[in-house]
């Protein structure tokens, strides 16, 4: 399978910076897959997996925020939060997932509603992410 570069950023920098087979991202209209050879494209990421496929081996990730650009062959990534499986800490994400709830019921209006879903949907990720080390 024929590889392409990938770069992603956060605000923490850079994340990852390597040749991979394939990108599956979830994106404001639903999942996307990069291949090689991929049209020009830039989307909104929305909160989810990511998947990298790198030498047949799929690598995961929870992903909340940004874009996705691909230009000229060139794929990268800028997003609010990127994190691989196995730097998920799940007791953390559920306990971050409880007080989100909390928040949510003691939502005093449609701000602090959103605030208070965005944050379950990012612990949600994390969760089923972590479990899939």
């Amino acid at each position: 399978m024929k590889k392409f570069h990938i770069e992603i950023v956060t605000p923490d920098g850079l994340c990852y910076d390597d040749d991979v087979e394939s990108l599956l991202i979830r994106t404001d209209d639903g999942d996307v897959e990069i291949l090689a050879g991929h049209t020009d494209l830039l989307a909104s990421i929305d909160t989810g997996r990511a998947r990298i496929l790198k030498d047949g081996k799929s690598v995961f990730a929870s992903v909340s925020g940004g874009f996705l650009s691909v230009t000229g062959g060139k794929v990268r990534v800028c997003s609010i939060t990127f994190e691989f499986a196995d730097e998920i800490d799940v007791n953390r994400a559920k306990r971050a997932k409880e007080r989100a709830e909390i928040a949510l019921k003691a939502a005093k209006d449609e701000r602090d509603e959103r605030i208070a879903k965005a944050k379950i949907a990012r612990a949600t990720s994390r969760i089923h992410v972590g479990n899939m080390k």
